[in-house]
Order: structure tokens, then C-alpha cells, then sequence
């Protein structure tokens, strides 16, 4: 029998009444995946760059894409490395929804880290995988790993699956 992550997790919440009002749980993100030596592809209404700072703010319909991994939100400033050869950091704001074919995190902001595969999304954070969902105030993802961690107040829905 295979088992989505998410249910199993639910599952421990529902055998464990103690980790149900829990301020953080663990989750596993077998869909969530992020290959670095793929190209960042970014797309947006307005472009604003500042050579003295390596930043840029990518501003309005925000879509950011690298493999499977997607990203939309209103805003998007990029950091790039000190030789100006990479994307080292992406931070967005503005409802930001992070996705693949699977997966899916909504927040009020995110921070990527391109180079860690860390993901750290806050504030009104909902995951949803499959029929099942996830909520709290912060969301730590680590993408190479395939693994997180949702914290503030977490509450889970989850849907059981036909056998």
C-alpha cells in the first residue's frame, strides 16, 4: 500500500490528540524538489534593477519558474551573487504561491534561497497536497531534501484515500 506523506502525518495527529493544537509539525515534500543546475526563468508587468545593490524587483502578475518549481506573487526582488552571474535569493510578497504538479504553499511573503534550496514562506500559510491540507504561520522548506517543517499554531484537514 502506498501512503502519501501527508496522511500519514494527519494520521499521528488524530492517534495523538496532544500534536493536533501543536505549534510546529513535521512534513514530508516527496514532490517538492528544486534541481539548481536548471535555469531560472522570471516574467512580470515592470523590471526595476540596481547595479549598486545587485538587486532587481520584478512587479505586477510575478511568475517565476525553474524545472516543475513555480512561483507567482505581485512582487519579486532578486539578489544575485557578488560577480553577477547568478541568482543568489528571490524575496516575494503579495499573495505568493509556490507550486508543482502535486504540491502547493500559499503565504503572504517567501524567501528562496536558490543555492540552499531553502524555502521559508510566513505569514497565513496554507499547503495543500492532493486533497489534503496543511495551515499555520511559517513554512520551512528544504528542497534539495524534499522535507519541511510548518510552524505557528498548525492545523491539518486531511482527505483518506480510496484503498
Amino acid at each position: 500500500m502506498r501512503c502519501r506523506p501527508l496522511l500519514a502525518l494527519a494520521l499521528s495527529c488524530l492517534l495523538l490528540p496532544v500534536v493536533a493544537g501543536a505549534q510546529q509539525a513535521n512534513i514530508a515534500f516527496g514532490g517538492l524538489k528544486q534541481d539548481t543546475s536548471l535555469p531560472v526563468q522570471v516574467e512580470a508587468d515592470n523590471l526595476t534593477v540596481e547595479q549598486a545593490t545587485g538587486t532587481a524587483v520584478f512587479s505586477g502578475n510575478v511568475r517565476v519558474a525553474q524545472g516543475d518549481l513555480k512561483l507567482a506573487a505581485a512582487r519579486v526582488q532578486v539578489e544575485y551573487a557578488a560577480d553577477g552571474k547568478a541568482i543568489e535569493r528571490l524575496h516575494a510578497s503579495g499573495g505568493v504561491t509556490m507550486a508543482n504538479a502535486t504540491d502547493a504553499a500559499e503565504a503572504k511573503e517567501a524567501v528562496y534561497t536558490i543555492g540552499s534550496g531553502n524555502l521559508v514562506m510566513t505569514g497565513d500559510v496554507l499547503l495543500t497536497q492532493g486533497k489534503s491540507a496543511i495551515a499555520g504561520q511559517k513554512l520551512v522548506i528544504d528542497l534539495k531534501a524534499g522535507t519541511g517543517t510548518m510552524q505557528g499554531r498548525v492545523s491539518t484537514t486531511f482527505v483518506p484515500g480510496n484503498k
